[in-house]
């Protein structure tokens, strides 16, 4: 603001504060405020934020002022102490320079008393001071400069040269322009500031699942190739009785090749061929069901990966047409579902079953022993229903209940997913693996013991075992 439309504002408050009470302080910011002064909907804006200071009349309904505020700091409320049922006798502005002082009287047992509240908007210097009668200072917002309690005011040195932003010509009062004027301007700067970090969060959240893609390929190489591993186990026992050793080398006929070539192939010295190929057949197994579970899991990263990608083009679809109300709209998150009373009484007679809430509102079961896993499988949940259980540990069936049939949100499947490890035999690891799957897709061989089941489809999720939600 540059000296001359401050000298209208100033011109502007003193007809309209003089003789006006100073009412209840609503501190917007932490270098920000709006005081009442019995306007019927209009209140005093004073912001000191060094970027863009001002002060002006703003039109703004007691419910939105109330819902911006925040708790008053020291200085506001040394205001609300040493100015509770002052009035306003004098709005005045300092010649050349952009300071702006509010004078009040204070009549009281002790006599008449008055104070002073001093408003400079000098750029990287803006404060607020609350001043005695003999202009020493009380109390300071931001404490620059060599200010100091109980001693004279002064103003800070003005600048050899200022710049200031042509405020658009428009009709209204200054004070409504200026409300115009830096309302749009914050919008745009709102709109800017949740559009960047909406932008990185989801970038972010690319970065790291292509990260944690490369991990698991990593992952992959180093299992090895399975069908290798079970060769060279069947090629140590065919050849027993045949292998050359040599140190920790042995040569091997290839019958799986044609012309039955030699080989050679690294093993330890005091180890038998079975011994090593057993330990061929176990890495055989290992890396086959690692082989699996990875493909699985990439595949999910494929379809979380392009999800993510698809919302990332929506967002900056959005920043393009700054359409406000799609960007506060675009992380809402889903309503929880609503339960029928009678549903919610029923699930509470389930035996041999914990029961618990998600963060999102979505009930989770837990079973507890084998006969009671299938009890929960087969017979409590529904085929919508998410079922859950650790890859390669005994331990809970885990059941996500979705009466409405939507898709249940990804912060609800971490959080079962958790209670899955938990209520398993790894749950003192730091992490492990988790199958789910919709309820429709599990089947029970014939014969099988309690507890077991056949997936025909199913996706992965590592996680660490907890209970990370509320038990009902």
């Amino acid at each position: 603001m540059h000296n001359a439309l401050i000298q209208r504002v100033v011109e502007e408050l003193r007809i309209t504060l003089n003789g006006r009470f100073f009412g209840k302080i609503f501190q917007t910011s932490p270098l920000s405020f709006a005081f009442d002064f019995g306007l019927r909907g209009e209140y005093v804006f004073v912001s000191v934020d060094p970027a863009s200071p001002r002060l002006y009349l703003i039109r703004r309904r007691l419910k939105e002022l109330e819902k911006q505020s925040i708790p008053l700091t020291s200085f506001g409320q040394s205001m609300r102490s040493k100015l509770s049922g002052a009035y306003v006798t004098d709005v005045s502005k300092d010649p050349l320079d952009r300071i702006v002082r509010l004078t009040f009287r204070v009549d009281d047992e002790q006599g008449i008393i008055f104070r002073r509240l001093v408003v400079q908007l000098t750029g990287r210097t803006a404060d607020l001071f609350l001043l005695d009668e003999l202009n020493r200072i009380h109390a300071v917002l931001r404490q620059q400069g060599q200010a100091r309690l109980d001693e004279k005011y002064q103003p800070p040195p003005r600048p050899t040269k200022e710049t200031h932003d042509a405020l658009p010509a428009g009709p209204g009062s200054p004070s409504a322009q200026l409300d115009a004027h830096f309302s749009a301007l914050d919008a745009r700067k709102l709109f800017d500031s949740q559009a960047k970090g909406l932008r990185s969060k989801l970038t972010k959240s690319i970065r790291q699942q292509r990260k944690l893609q490369e991990h698991l390929e990593q992952d992959l190489i180093r299992h090895g190739d399975p069908e290798q591993h079970k060769r060279t186990g069947d090629l140590l026992l065919a050849n027993v009785a045949t292998a050359v050793r040599d140190g920790n080398k042995v040569r091997l006929t290839d019958y799986y090749a044609e012309g039955a070539p030699t080989i050679e192939i690294e093993v330890e010295d005091n180890r038998s061929l079975q011994d090593e190929a057993a330990d061929r057949f176990r890495q055989y197994t290992k890396a086959k069901r690692a082989a699996e579970e990875i493909a699985a899991r990439l595949k999910q990263i494929d379809l979380d990966t392009a999800e993510l990608e698809t919302r990332l083009h929506q967002l900056e679809q959005i920043i393009e047409s700054r359409d406000q109300v799609a960007l506060d709209g675009f992380e809402k998150p889903r309503p929880a579902p609503k339960y029928p009373e009678k549903k919610r009484a029923k699930a509470q007679k389930i035996s041999g079953v914990r029961r618990y809430l998600s963060t999102d509102g979505y009930e989770i079961l837990v079973g507890r022993a084998a006969r009671d896993n299938d009890n929960l499988t087969f017979r409590v949940a529904q085929p919508n229903d998410l079922w859950m259980h650790t890859g390669d540990y005994p331990g809970s069936h885990v059941v996500v209940r979705n009466p409405t049939r939507k898709e249940i949100p990804q912060r609800t499947i971490i959080e079962a997913a958790q209670l899955a490890g938990r209520f398993s035999q790894a749950s003192e690891d730091t992490k492990v693996v988790v199958h789910y799957t919709e309820r429709k897709f599990l089947s029970k061989p014939k014969g099988a013991a309690p507890g077991l089941v056949r997936l025909s489809r199913f996706r992965s999720i590592t996680v660490e075992p907890k209970e990370s939600v509320n038990r009902l």
